[in-house]
């Protein structure tokens, strides 16, 4: 079982956030199939499109999560949100999804939804996680190929460290073409209602299940549900 615990301080800087949590036990991850590249490239190539013709503020939970990041300290100018990165990236070249078939499809979702999601293997994971804004002292390796320092950043912790956040994910929790059970975090905006957080959950985890099998339990740590055990 892993306990899973909020930091008060951290709704009180970032407002009404919200933190979605699947977990995923018994899935099988590898290259992407075949027919979800297509899809996943056919999204790709229009939301390439549609970027060329609209502001950053067009997109709500864009503007939504730079201002969570302001709120606790952090720079959106410096440290991007992933959701946004995403974007930024697709803008200029609506290059073909690659690699682990549970990264590019936790990368859709983050595109489809505007906001960032993390996915960890939960055997990477040491002890229970906690959820709080970082500090100038927390580095940690990314997949950005960079030490990051989380100061001012909401972040997933674990007794090595951190581990995620909604700017970049760590290497070391990084899902592995042999991973079984992963843990998914959905980072929620203060605009997203209880039902609608739920309701996206749901989508999100009845479509990976399609693609990787095995089983999903849905959770939700809020203001008002600050601790879970999964």
């Amino acid at each position: 079982m892993i306990h899973i615990k909020a930091d008060e301080q951290l709704f009180a800087q970032a407002g009404d956030v919200k933190f979605g949590i699947i977990h995923y036990e018994g899935m099988e991850a590898g290259n992407i199939p075949s027919m979800l590249v297509g899809r996943l490239q056919l999204y790709i190539e229009q939301l390439h499109t549609e970027l060329q013709m609209k502001e950053w503020a067009d997109y709500p939970g864009i503007t939504a999560w730079r201002k969570i990041f302001k709120k606790t300290g952090a720079d959106p100018s410096k440290y991007r949100p992933s959701a946004e990165a995403l974007y930024r990236r697709i803008k200029k070249e609506p290059s073909a999804p690659t690699g682990n078939s549970s990264i590019a499809l936790n990368n859709f979702f983050s595109l489809q939804y505007e906001i960032p999601l993390g996915i960890y293997d939960v055997k990477a994971i040491k002890g229970d996680v906690h959820i709080k804004i970082g500090s100038e002292t927390d580095r940690y390796e990314g997949l950005n190929g960079r030490t990051n320092t989380l100061n001012g950043i909401i972040g997933t912790f674990d007794e090595e460290g951190v581990f995620g956040s909604p700017y970049v994910d760590s290497v070391r929790t990084s899902i592995q073409d042999d991973t079984k059970d992963a843990l998914q975090v959905v980072y929620f905006h203060h605009d997203h209602s209880i039902e609608q957080a739920g309701k996206m959950l749901e989508a999100i985890s009845k479509m990976f299940i399609q693609v990787h099998g095995g089983d999903s339990s849905i959770y939700l740590v809020s203001h008002e549900n600050q601790k879970i055990d999964i």
